[in-house]
């Protein structure tokens, strides 16, 4: 089971920044996790929310405000491509959330699918794996759409209907632990359709445990370094 910094090692250090990132390779995070939206001028940057009100206590909107902009309010954002270059340096492999839904639609997609394509030598050369991952249907078949050959996880909120995971493109399907806490006989179920399991967001020993037992594949973590040591004294 690969333990994914979700959002970095977000528990102990600013989610989505670079000293999160940094520090979960030092937890021995075997990759990252981020989110994904458009700035007004088409940049894609790590960013969670709509806006900045949370993580920099600002009103302005990623997809209404340039890069420029967001980077003067909060200087630690981080653009896709400067992900991309840590995680092939670094040899992590990488989860990236698509947020929806957006006013641009699925261009998030085309330009995920842009930069991956040209990032292709070096991604191969580091031998890391990188998977699109969105709650959206139509964004998962939209990566489909552009570029067969990329990863792609179908996420699953508490009330996802089986049927469209059932007939979801995607290489594995992603629960929260939440759902897999309350039904663990959807893990066999997932299995069942030779798809893998990526399981969010998993903090508590108890779960990480019943993540292992489920024969989860990969685990979503806001605490890399705790899951390690956990998973290590099973």
């Amino acid at each position: 089971m690969k333990i994914y910094a979700h959002r970095g090692a977000s528990h102990d250090f600013p989610e989505m920044t670079a000293l999160a990132y940094e520090n979960a390779v030092k937890q021995g995070a075997d990759g990252f996790e981020c989110d994904l939206r458009l700035t007004k001028d088409g940049v894609a940057i790590l960013w969670h929310d709509a806006d900045l009100k949370r993580r920099a206590d600002n009103d302005a909107v990623v997809a209404e405000t340039k890069l420029k902009k967001l980077k003067a309010i909060y200087p630690q954002i981080l653009t896709l491509d400067e992900f991309l270059d840590f995680g092939i340096t670094e040899k992590k492999s990488l989860l990236l959330e698509t947020k929806h839904p957006v006013p641009s639609r699925t261009n998030i997609e085309e330009v995920i699918v842009e930069r991956l394509a040209k990032e292709k030598s070096r991604i191969k050369k580091s031998e890391i794996d990188i998977t699109v991952m969105s709650f959206s249907w139509f964004a998962v078949e939209k990566i489909k759409s552009l570029n067969k050959e990329i990863s792609t996880t179908f996420l699953l909120h508490d009330y996802t209907p089986w049927f469209t995971a059932r007939y979801s493109s995607a290489q594995s399907i992603g629960p929260g632990i939440n759902l897999l806490r309350k039904n663990p006989a959807l893990a066999k179920r997932i299995k069942s359709t030779g798809r893998k399991l990526n399981v969010w967001t998993v903090n508590e020993a108890s779960d990480i445990k019943l993540c292992q037992q489920l024969g989860v594949d990969n685990l979503i973590t806001n605490r890399p370094g705790y899951a390690r040591e956990v998973l290590n004294n099973i």
